[in-house]
């Protein structure tokens, strides 16, 4: 029996939506498994065959990994590094993005050389750790801000995504009188809104994720971030425990691995949160601001 040309394209499709929908569930699966673990009795979860719901229903997790005041604190810090951070990253990368977009600019090409190089090559951490005592910028809340108030990576996509706005524009704005600051704020920004939200996205995540800065520049106990204080749990969790401890986790049916879930939940749920309302400009800004070299 030959089959029609319309039954074949819908045989096709059938096969195409079955294997995309095979290969969501295995990406979401893995998300899904740690939140329920997250919600199950610890002790409960290392007996097995806790798959689709918790057997044993539990905040234990949730409690004991918060049961620490600094974590409010931690949270607020986390909070204010993330939005100014990417606040202040989008801005003077965008700014000086837009500056290096002309090419008429003087020693453009010495410009890049030095961008370039910054990308592929770096000091290391002391000398690294080094430039920020000299600054100022240890155990302060700028060591989270300022040494990423540029990103290279996103400062080359920046500079091809402006050089496709029509230079009309420009012109028109220079005719009526305006500067450069002015055309910047009231053009560039304006209709670069993929370009603007894929680097939120990303500066964000990192900024929210980041926890080395943390450990190795920062002192003070109120200047600590979420993820530092995660890791700090996963390390006390994996460490050895005296009896009286093992015996206070037993009881509450709580495991290492059961809070080293809970605190992956913690860790990632922002980001799902705001991933959604940045997703349609994702694909956008990066595709603009790659075609052209």
């Amino acid at each position: 029996m030959q089959l029609s040309q319309k039954q074949k394209d819908r045989f096709m499709d059938v096969l195409v939506y079955a294997l995309l929908a095979i290969l969501t569930l295995s990406m979401l699966y893995p998300f899904y498994y740690v939140l329920i673990l997250s919600f199950n009795k610890g002790t409960d979860s290392l007996l097995g065959g806790v798959y689709l719901w918790p057997r044993t229903f539990t905040f234990e997790n949730y409690a004991r990994f918060l049961d620490d005041p600094h974590w409010y604190r931690a949270f607020l810090v986390t909070i204010m590094r993330t939005l100014a951070g990417t606040a202040l990253g989008v801005l003077f990368t965008c700014l000086v993005a837009y500056g290096l977009s002309h090419r008429d600019l003087l020693f453009r090409k010495s410009y890049f050389t030095v961008i370039i190089f910054a990308m592929y090559f770096s000091g290391g951490l002391i000398p690294y750790y080094v430039v920020l005592r000299s600054v100022g910028l240890l155990n302060t809340f700028g060591v989270y801000v300022i040494p990423s108030m540029l990103s290279t990576f996103f400062l080359l996509i920046a500079i091809s995504f402006f050089r496709e706005i029509p230079s009309e524009l420009k012109e028109s704005a220079h005719m009526d009188g305006a500067g450069e600051l002015v055309i910047f704020y009231r053009i560039m920004l304006p209709v670069s809104m993929p370009l603007i939200a894929t680097m939120s996205l990303f500066l964000g995540v990192g900024q929210w994720n980041s926890w080395l800065d943390s450990a190795y520049f920062v002192q003070s106990e109120g200047l600590r971030t979420l993820a530092f204080r995660m890791m700090e749990v996963i390390n006390k969790s994996n460490a050895p425990m005296d009896a009286i401890a093992v015996a206070n986790s037993a009881s509450a049916g709580v495991t290492s691995y059961s809070l080293q879930v809970a605190a992956m939940v913690i860790s990632i749920a922002p980001i799902v949160c705001v991933y959604p309302f940045l997703q349609r400009f994702f694909i956008q800004g990066i595709m603009l601001g790659s075609v052209k070299g």
